[in-house]
């Protein structure tokens, strides 16, 4: 699962998020469905930190001077 990109994790969840909804789901199905999707959940944020991580914002300074920043810092 840790191999997973963004986009599967995020419809492997969409189809957990359905599949808790559904009648007739056991506890015990319920639990394990619920832990898939913690640990989806988990990649997802990494993914996305990953991701904000690797996004550079251009500023321009107060000497009218271009800057480049890590999305961070414009935060």
């Amino acid at each position: 699962m840790q191999n997973m990109n963004f986009e599967a994790a995020m419809e492997r969840l969409e189809k957990i998020t359905a599949d808790l909804s559904r009648e007739g789901i056991t506890l015990e199905e319920s639990l394990t469905l619920y832990e898939e999707g913690v640990a989806l959940a988990r990649i997802c944020n990494q993914c996305l930190e990953d991701t904000e991580r690797k996004i550079k914002t251009l500023q321009i300074s107060a000497s009218g001077e271009v800057e480049e920043r890590d999305f961070s810092e414009n935060n």
